[in-house]
């Protein structure tokens, strides 16, 4: 089976960050395999991709870790995507270490641009990139990327409220042209696609306990990143963890997972291979 991880853009100090709130990570949202970036719960990702041993398996993946585990454990061909320089570097380095090198394929492009087609897609943190005006663009590619039997796995923060403009501060000094998506804005577009919404989770308080994780972590580590950029940046992004910690908790702020496919049957008909 061949994966495909779609990856949005990915700043050089945030590649850092990366790896300082991974360390000494324990998991809040216990599903097995965990990245701690984004705080999916890799096993459950995968499952809901209804990923069996041994079988072809064809998709596009996100995040590295995930590249890894569908790898090492489930047998998948990778391909992962990136927009970034760094976290290409990074990924590749990792892919060696850990052996993968003829399994595991990252690249330095646009999802725009890809001209395959997969069993499996993934998209974890990268849809809040894509924009408004390109949602339409973004679904269409995923359909038509998909094998006939393929599905594809859409992981995003939400806002449960009505449509609304990125918050300011947010847009200017954390993820310039980010946009987080009400369901609203979701289901024309894939509508449109002509893909099936074979499933839909919202994960509500999850991602909250995430940050809080990611905050301990990074304030564990405030000296060394004040001493690789500056006192400025580690206001800046403590504001940014703590602010966004409390819209999880008292906010309009979700994650959604929404599982698309091609064909109505080609995930099973119930939830019962979730918890085997």
């Amino acid at each position: 089976m061949d994966i495909v991880l779609f990856h949005g853009p990915h700043q050089p100090q945030i590649a850092l960050l990366d790896q300082i709130q991974k360390r000494d990570a324990a998991a809040h949202v216990a599903f097995g395999h965990r990245d701690h970036q984004t705080g999916v719960g890799l096993d459950k990702v995968i499952t809901r991709l209804n990923a069996i041993l041994n079988q072809r398996f064809q998709a596009a993946i996100t995040r590295r870790a995930l590249a890894d585990i569908a790898a090492q454990e489930f047998g998948a061909r990778v391909t992962g995507i990136t927009l970034s320089r760094e976290q290409l570097t990074v990924a590749q380095a990792r892919a060696a270490e850990a052996g993968l090198t003829g399994q595991v394929e990252f690249r330095l492009q646009d999802y725009r641009d890809v001209t395959e087609t997969f069993d499996r897609i993934v998209s974890v943190g990268m849809f809040e990139h894509v924009g408004l005006p390109n949602f339409g663009t973004y679904f269409r590619t995923v359909r038509d990327r998909l094998t006939p039997d393929g599905v594809a796995l859409i992981h995003t923060i939400g806002h449960t409220g009505r449509p609304g403009a990125t918050n300011p501060w947010i847009a200017r000094y954390i993820f310039p042209g980010g946009y987080i998506p009400t369901l609203s804005e979701l289901a024309p577009p894939v509508e449109r696609s002509g893909l099936w919404l074979a499933d839909l989770e919202v994960w509500r308080l999850h991602y909250a306990l995430t940050l809080r994780q990611w905050h301990d972590r990074f304030m564990a580590h405030r000296e060394e990143v004040a001493r690789l950029l500056d006192e400025r940046f580690v206001r800046m992004w403590k504001f940014y963890l703590v602010a966004s910690e409390q819209s999880f908790r008292h906010g309009r702020l979700a994650v959604f997972q929404l599982q698309l496919a091609r064909k109505v049957d080609a995930v099973p008909i119930t939830r019962d291979y979730l918890y085997r």
